[in-house]
């Protein structure tokens, strides 16, 4: 179950986390400069205050986070995909159950962080060798990759996207600057 406080559903004669409206909040905020309300039922009425604000945060995260996904446009992407390029034999995708699909991008999975930023790193580090115009060419090239591939998406891709960039870019990193080289003139 999922309580939405986002300011939109709630009652607009109410206007903070107390549950009070305007006149209430003022006559709230004198007690307090008075010393009317102080002590314990000011501690709660400030935690209150503070709860209901965390859960309103939490609420939006956890909405962003879920947010559905276009299936079709899912679908399209996988369809354009060569999985024997890159070496996945295994099940297709699209024929996967759901735990099937978790235990493809789990830290161990084929298409997990580590096995996927190993693959991107590994191409980029045989391809350049010891070369450090063609290494950083290579990182140039996943980052633009990457940038056109939010694009596609539409936004902001799933946060294994960005662990498997920044993990794949460190082994990268590691290379350039084994050889001497700068990695900050090496970004796109």
């Amino acid at each position: 179950m999922q309580i939405n406080t986002s300011t939109g559903s709630i009652n607009p004669y109410v206007t903070n986390a107390l549950g009070q409206n305007e006149k209430e909040s003022a006559d709230f905020k004198e007690k307090i400069k008075s010393g009317e309300i102080s002590g314990k039922t000011l501690t709660q009425a400030y935690l209150v205050e503070y709860s209901l604000t965390i859960e309103n945060y939490s609420s939006g995260n956890l909405e962003a986070q879920s947010a559905p996904f276009d299936m079709n446009k899912v679908k399209d992407i996988l369809k354009s995909i060569d999985f024997k390029a890159i070496g996945y034999t295994g099940k297709p995708i699209a024929d996967m159950s759901p735990d099937e699909a978790k235990a493809l991008v789990s830290e161990d999975g084929f298409f997990g962080v580590t096995q996927t930023s190993d693959r991107l790193a590994d191409f980029v580090l045989s391809g350049g060798g010891d070369n450090l115009d063609k290494l950083k060419a290579g990182r140039e090239g996943i980052i633009r990759g990457f940038n056109e591939a939010e694009k596609i998406w539409g936004g902001k891709l799933p946060d294994i996207s960005y662990e498997t960039l920044d993990k794949a870019l460190a082994k990268i990193d590691k290379k350039i600057t084994a050889l001497g080289g700068n990695i900050l003139d090496a970004t796109a």
